[in-house]
């Protein structure tokens, strides 16, 4: 029991380190060694395979660079696996904060370094100045040499394509889902939201569970005040993104988000934001009913749960989806992994990255609680079987499509803070939501010429 538990808190702490942190390190020294002694994995081929020849007979050095390691066993673990199976290759991390990791790779790849010779990229948007710098390959031909499928990463890999190329494949993604209180949905005695549900059915169970008044009011479900959490719903479908030229297609989702919220089936907009509440508090303090979520929340609550924090049972299943759509499509973020241009040891960067944005290194993560790129289905019940994790709840793991939430644009962050700026004055009624997507559209198109 005691096994359990700890092995429990370790999954967990993997699933709630976000993807923030940066790394750097030495480019001429290599940087430091990784801690091999972090969790490995069955996934791992048990044989030896030889790296590729040097011609020395010496182990070969490969640089990785990653950001806040020590807070999370993603890196680590994949790498300790990737050891496993090349005992000749010697990786070497390059370390440093998330908030200084952009900048670190950006001076190195500056000055054209040969380290780092694997990237994670950070910021997704990222790789396309890198890119167009030509500081990352053009993996194509490393692709088609060894006939990897990208298929296995149900479309994410073709959404990180730059000029019909790959110069990158995922390694880890987060996407969301809807959370919702077992009890409160017993209590009621209406039927868990369904794996199948249209945003309008999604709408109408809100109102069916929101009960109370006052402080003792529980709400149906909960908007978190960022933007995405009414832009993610609007560009589920794929047929728009957050840089289009003509935001008109967000309308029917704001006028959603404020009908519920004018109806008291959401908390006010303007409450939580002056009052800095976050959906951590809501959720587990029985405030709403339910929640839409990314998958990193999942660490979250089974973390807090085990630590006393709330008693109630809950569940997780896929997103609601537009009507046009097909159930399980989401929206989500992914973590790139690119190899500098300049890397000295190019195939065997290449060997890393296919083996830690592969179904091994998927399994790997998986076992980690951590959600990997690629889908199998040995990679879902892995994740099933976090402890902790809700039975009955596999349907959330299990996609059909999935989008990037933010387009690749080397643009998409000016462009961002525009919409997010305008969604604050749609959301607490400064602006209705014709004046506020018509300023959408005239800012966005400034901020994509400035």
């Amino acid at each position: 029991m005691k096994l359990k538990k700890t092995v429990a808190l370790a999954l967990v702490t993997a699933m709630t380190a976000t993807m923030a942190a940066g790394c750097g390190g030495s480019s001429s020294d290599k940087g430091a060694a990784p801690d091999t002694t972090a969790a490995g994995s069955e996934a791992a081929d048990s044989k030896e395979t030889k790296a590729p020849e040097t011609g020395t007979g010496e182990k070969q050095k490969l640089t990785v660079s990653v950001w806040d390691n020590d807070a999370t066993p993603q890196f680590t673990s994949v790498t300790k696996a990737f050891n496993e199976k090349y005992p000749d290759v010697e990786v070497e991390f390059i370390d440093a904060p998330s908030d200084e990791y952009n900048n670190k790779v950006t001076v190195m790849l500056a000055g054209g370094d040969s380290d780092p010779d694997v990237i994670f990229v950070k910021d997704t948007e990222n790789q396309v100045t890198m890119k167009d710098k030509g500081q990352i390959m053009n993996l194509d031909e490393y692709i088609a040499k060894d006939g990897i499928d990208l298929g296995m990463y149900n479309g994410v890999a073709d959404q990180l394509k730059m000029d019909g190329s790959s110069y990158t494949l995922p390694f880890r993604k987060d996407w969301y889902m809807l959370y919702y209180n077992k009890d409160l949905f017993d209590k009621a005695g209406v039927e868990y939201p369904s794996a199948d549900m249209t945003w309008d059915e999604y709408e109408e169970l809100a109102k069916k569970m929101t009960s109370g008044e006052g402080s003792s009011k529980v709400y149906g479900t909960h908007n978190h005040i960022w933007q995405a959490l009414v832009s993610n719903w609007a560009v589920q479908d794929g047929k728009n993104t957050l840089m289009s030229e003509d935001y008109s297609f967000l309308k029917p989702y704001y006028e959603q988000a404020l009908r519920m919220q004018d109806e008291g089936v959401l908390q006010s907009y303007a409450n939580l934001k002056t009052g800095g509440i976050h959906y951590i508090s809501v959720f587990e303090q029985q405030q709403c009913a339910m929640l839409p979520m990314g998958s990193w929340f999942i660490g979250t609550l089974i973390q807090d749960k085990d630590a006393g924090k709330f008693d109630f049972n809950w569940g997780v299943t896929a997103i609601p989806h537009p009507a046009d759509t097909k159930a399980g499509a989401t929206v989500g973020s992914t973590t790139p992994v690119a190899i500098n241009a300049k890397s000295d040891v190019p195939d065997l960067a290449w060997e890393y990255v296919k083996f830690v944005t592969g179904e091994e290194g998927g399994e790997v993560l998986a076992d980690n609680g951590i959600f990997p790129a690629a889908e199998s289905e040995a990679i879902s019940s892995r994740l099933a079987a976090i402890p902790g994790f809700p039975e009955d709840s596999q349907d959330a793991l299990k996609t059909t499509s999935w989008v990037l939430d933010r387009p690749l644009d080397a643009k998409m962050a000016a462009v961002r803070k525009v919409l997010e700026e305008e969604h604050d004055l749609i959301m607490i009624g400064e602006e209705d939501v014709d004046t506020g997507i018509a300023n959408m559209n005239q800012r966005a198109q400034e901020a994509r010429e400035d």
